[in-house]
């Protein structure tokens, strides 16, 4: 019995120097993995939407204001996009729910409601099956998409003009990022009329 008590306290000891190590490392981490994601986000603003040379975050009350409204419970942020300092477009990030929970992507709008571009980031799709959306060979299928009307799926064939053709075997994450692009579109529009 005694060494079971023994035992245990070593146990204890030693779970709490590792949470302690643990808690120093995120501190010390911390702004680092801030900064590359930050970084990478940049970056995907700038493929989404090519023609903009700066971004600014949407104003904190304009985006409440989006977010407020239960339909778009998937838009994280929305940045404006311009070139020359003019408004030429809008970046923003969804998190739709795919096959395996949420996925990040950011979509670039332009002002005349074509999509510039898709990019699919942080998700948990299987691979070699949902984890294809990263590809552009299916991103790239959003490309001059307007707004005008709401994009679908379809499983095979020759898609229409606002129709893309899923990922095989991965309907489910085909249709979140389709529902994540339609939402982009609808919250672009929104700003563009304000």
């Amino acid at each position: 019995m005694r060494d079971y008590v023994r035992l245990t306290g070593v146990l204890l000891i030693i779970c709490a120097i590792a949470a302690v190590l643990l808690g120093l490392t995120n501190g010390v981490t911390f702004e680092k993995i801030a900064e590359q994601i930050e970084k990478a986000n940049n970056e995907a603003r700038q493929i989404v939407l090519p023609t903009a040379d700066e971004f600014a975050k949407l104003d904190a009350a304009a985006l409440a204001t989006i977010q407020a409204n239960p339909e778009n419970s998937i838009v994280r942020d929305v940045y404006e996009a311009k070139t020359g300092g003019n408004l030429v477009g809008y970046t923003v990030m969804v998190a739709p729910k795919g096959y395996s929970g949420a996925i990040e992507m950011i979509v670039g709008v332009d002002l005349n409601g074509v999509v510039q571009g898709v990019k699919v980031g942080t998700n948990n799709e299987t691979p070699g099956l949902g984890k294809n959306a990263e590809k552009p060979a299916f991103s790239n299928q959003y490309q001059n998409k307007t707004w005008d009307s709401l994009i679908n799926v379809i499983k095979n064939g020759t898609p229409k003009e606002n129709e893309i053709v899923a990922i095989a075997g991965s309907t489910i994450t085909s249709k979140a990022v389709t529902a994540g692009v339609n939402k982009a579109m609808s919250v672009a529009k929104e700003l563009s009329a304000k």
